[in-house]
């Protein structure tokens, strides 16, 4: 991996730069209104995008503090708190206490939290299906194992830039 320079980080190679290019176009086409509205239609579930994302950020990794949350969507906590409450008072999710420290809570589905994700990933899913129609097996196969592969690549380095930044006290500015 090439090293940052003091000015930023590295150039990126055309191939990188390339992905980059896609994964931006992925995000935009998932992000957008339009998309989530038919979504949420197909799945009949009947939330905002940002409750969609906590949900499914839980459903991955429950039950989990709301300030993991907060930090794995990269937002503020007191996002993550009114979103929480809005589910909680629907019904999609409720707070247990945590068994690492009695004082705290951690934020798991409800019966009705899993229905809504379940529905809403087989919705997403469907959708996909339909628009990679023309691929082979053995070629979804083949992106899914690289997409995983990226991901746990972006994981590890996030880690890891994340500890180093930790020892290095406070930045300047």
């Amino acid at each position: 991996m090439p090293a940052p320079s003091p000015s930023g980080p590295p150039a990126a190679s055309p191939e990188v730069a390339e992905i980059e290019r896609a994964l931006t176009r992925i995000t935009y086409l998932g992000t957008r209104t339009r998309h989530h509205d038919r979504l949420r239609a197909l799945a009949d579930v009947p939330l905002d995008r940002a409750a969609v994302a906590l949900l499914r950020q839980i459903a991955d990794c429950e039950p989990l503090r709301p300030g993991e949350v907060a930090h794995r969507l990269g937002v503020e906590a007191s996002h993550v708190t009114r979103t929480v409450q809005q589910l909680q008072r629907a019904g999609y999710v409720t707070r247990v206490p945590d068994p690492d420290d009695g004082r705290a809570q951690r934020i798991r589905l409800t019966d009705a939290g899993r229905l809504a994700v379940g529905r809403l990933r087989e919705a997403g899913a469907g959708e996909m299906q339909l628009a990679l129609d023309g691929w082979r097996p053995e070629e979804l196969r083949q992106l899914a194992a690289l997409f995983h592969r990226m991901v746990d690549d972006f994981l590890a380095y996030s880690a890891a830039a994340e500890a180093g930044r930790e020892g290095q006290g406070p930045a300047e500015g």
